[in-house]
């Protein structure tokens, strides 16, 4: 039996999507970051439970051929990225196993498993960043919160974001801390300065600076606006968020437009998009591009093709396969992401859309829908039973699951399996590199 603080000398033969290598010690699992396969290590055992144990690494002896050095010098206080210790290549097949074992061992699904979809640029690729600000010394600082915690760490040249993200944020942060504007404290829920949110059009290059405050401090704001306008000619808007509610929601209901116009715009799948700070649009838009094409691709509509896309959010998959069908029928609970999806297929002359607003599975019911292709895109938790049961009784003959989430997603198709469906194909994609996320596309044909 394994004991707490005893040194052990291991092979690391597997990684979880966490980003903990796994070892085997006297048959005891034993998980272990910042390892990777292959690296032969002497372990500390840190704590030890019934079934596994987890520890640190106090030596590599012999290093996998995986291991790389970390380009990040904070990854690891910061959490957000797991894999910048190994290569690429690596973090893609522990991915795309991820996605493989998910539909076997949660599914019991064999389905044919297509090439994983990896990225051509895994740094710089985030078109959208929000970063906290606390007051370190009695100075404005910026950053990302340490994992499971609300604790600031300090950084403004994040490897994933555009290297304008960082110069647009020194100078806020240097406009904030001459003029001596406040910083929100979580804890008395007092300071004015909350968050700074950034997005980018990949395509357009636009950029929106929206600015979360506790209270409305235009006033003050009108100078920065200047600034950053003449400095950065790609900001086309400037939008202060007002937040007063005691919350970590980082975005409050109402936005006020300092500078420029509402919304920037950007291209997904040839359709112009308009983006609001409060939209929903992917981070990753090349990848995202990549996995929506795979999606049209898995089901492969006719010009009598009826598609209903369910937590369609702005519109942008049914949008981007409105040219190769009959109809297009979105659904959203989210009023804003509606309205989005709404203005986008006007902007882009597209006629044969309809989107409506409220739950998936009350909506479609509501409706009476029989559509022939059934387009889902479900929250990290999946879909609800009922909206699956409802979904199988419309007697689609394709089903096409986009997932952030290849457990939930596996547990849905297993679902679907039980009622008439067959899951044909899965595909894993990443869409998020360096990070412990991996999506998949599934493709469920009626038996």
């Amino acid at each position: 039996m394994l004991e707490k603080n005893q040194f052990v000398t291991a092979e690391i033969t597997d990684i979880t999507l966490d980003g903990n290598g796994v070892c085997k010690v006297d048959g005891m699992a034993v998980f272990v970051p910042d390892t990777a396969i292959g690296d032969v290590a002497e372990i500390k055992i840190v704590k030890v439970l019934k079934n596994y144990a987890y520890g640190i690494i106090s030596r590599i002896s012999e290093p996998s051929p995986d291991r790389i050095k970390s380009d990040c010098p904070v990854y690891r206080q910061c959490g957000g990225c797991t894999f910048r210790h190994i290569n690429y290549e690596s973090e893609c097949r522990i991915k795309a196993n991820i996605v493989e074992n998910a539909f076997r061992r949660i599914g019991g699904l064999n389905p044919e498993f297509e090439k994983f979809i990896s990225a051509d640029k895994i740094n710089g690729y985030r078109n959208k960043a929000q970063y906290p600000i606390t007051s370190v010394n009695g100075k404005a600082v910026c950053g990302f919160y340490a994992e499971r915690s609300h604790r600031v760490i300090p950084v403004t040249n994040c490897i994933l974001q555009p290297e304008v993200f960082s110069q647009i944020l020194e100078t806020v942060l240097e406009y904030i801390n001459s003029k001596k504007l406040s910083v929100y404290s979580e804890e008395t829920n007092t300071g004015i300065m909350r968050h700074i949110y950034i997005r980018k059009g990949t395509y357009s290059n636009q950029i929106m600076l929206c600015l979360v405050v506790r209270k409305d401090v235009s006033r003050q704001l009108m100078t920065l606006c200047r600034i950053i306008s003449e400095k950065f000619p790609d900001v086309k808007s400037i939008v202060m968020n007002i937040n007063p509610d005691r919350t970590n929601i980082i975005l409050g209901k109402k936005c006020i437009t300092l500078y420029g116009s509402n919304t920037i715009s950007d291209t997904m799948c040839g359709n112009k998009i308009e983006i609001s700070p409060l939209s929903f649009y992917q981070v990753n838009t090349v990848q995202a591009e990549k996995i929506y094409r795979k999606a049209l691709e898995f089901a492969d509509p006719t010009s009598e093709s009826v598609i209903a896309d369910l937590y369609c959010g702005a519109g942008t998959i049914g949008l981007s396969m409105a040219e190769n069908a009959k109809k297009i029928i979105g659904i959203e609970v989210v009023t804003e992401a509606v309205e989005n999806a709404r203005h986008n297929a006007i902007h882009n002359n597209i006629t044969n859309a309809e989107f409506y607003c409220g739950d998936a599975g009350k909506i479609f019911r509501k409706l009476g829908l029989s559509p022939n292709i059934i387009v889902i895109d479900p929250p990290r938790k999946g879909c609800e039973y009922s909206t699956v049961k409802t979904i199988a009784e419309s007697s689609p003959r394709k089903i096409v699951m986009i997932s952030c989430n290849p457990a939930t997603a596996a547990r849905d198709a297993k679902l679907f399996s039980e009622l008439g469906y067959k899951t044909e194909k899965v595909c894993g994609a990443d869409l998020f590199p360096r990070t412990r996320h991996v999506e998949c596309v599934v493709c469920i044909q009626k038996k």
